[in-house]
């Protein structure tokens, strides 16, 4: 649960260093569900993602909040609630700060990050288990973002901006380090969702990882469907884990900026 919710909030649209769609009202909710050999397919959690304009620091902002949660009858197993929150200068579109606050179980964790683009740096300060706070100063590239600004990354991309195949790379801040994701363009295809119907979608293969060098064949790797129209919806994400595999896919969506016009009636 931990893992696909970092996944989802974080990378669902690492795919490429173009304008993000931030749009005032959007809502996106997701379902985390767990599978394996001889357990069904069971909804364990739940991921809401939105967005809205807020006064920050005596200015307008966009700010979204991600929030991923297991869902209460699983709760007195594992209890989480992870929260991400960023604001935008909507006149660069570029994300000046983010804050996380983790909670799961006994373990909790902070961390803020202030942007200052035109030094091209991050101030970063972490905490975890309620321990002195650490900070560091890290190096920014056009292609360093934190984990909710990495998912909007890529929705006023078109189809036709990827090649099939083609591979690519992003790096997302992660308190004193910068991790790297990388993924490769599978191609269109008709994708179905529960409870919701077929969409045409963009299928990409993607991989979180720590150095340039990688392989599709270790370490954490997902495939990811995102619709295919203006919207760009994460639709679906798929991970295997040691036993069975975790998914999360689009439960409701309200407040968009362009018709859906991938969903398939």
């Amino acid at each position: 649960m931990k893992r696909l919710t970092l996944i989802l909030i974080a990378t669902l649209t690492t795919l490429t260093a173009s304008a993000q769609l931030y749009h005032a009202g959007e809502e996106l909710e997701y379902r985390v569900s767990y599978k394996a050999k001889y357990f069904p397919n069971t909804e364990i959690g739940a991921v809401e993602v939105k967005t809205a304009e807020v006064d920050f620091e005596g200015a307008k902002h966009l700010r979204v909040i991600g929030v991923g949660r297991t869902l209460p009858t699983y709760r007195w197993f594992f209890n989480m609630e992870d929260t991400y929150t960023i604001h935008i200068d909507p006149a660069t579109m570029r994300t000046v700060h983010f804050r996380s606050d983790i909670k799961e179980g006994s373990y909790t964790f902070e961390s803020t990050y202030r942007y200052d683009w035109e030094r091209m740096e991050a101030a970063t300060r972490w905490s975890s288990r309620k321990r002195p706070f650490k900070e560091m100063t890290l190096p920014l590239t056009e292609q360093s973002m934190d984990a909710i600004s990495l998912f909007f990354n890529m929705r006023t991309a078109e189809a036709e901006a990827f090649n099939k195949g083609e591979y690519g790379t992003l790096e997302m801040l992660l308190e004193d380090t910068v991790r790297r994701i990388h993924y490769r363009y599978l191609g269109r295809e008709v994708k179905k969702i529960r409870n919701q119907g077929k969409f045409r979608a963009l299928k990409f293969e993607c991989q979180l990882g720590t150095t340039e060098g990688y392989s599709f064949t270790d370490g954490t790797v997902f495939t990811l469907w995102i619709s295919d129209d203006r919207n760009k919806i994460p639709l679906s994400i798929e991970s295997p884990v040691r036993i069975g595999s975790i998914q999360a896919y689009i439960y409701d969506f309200r407040g968009l900026k362009y018709p859906l016009e991938s969903l398939i009636k």
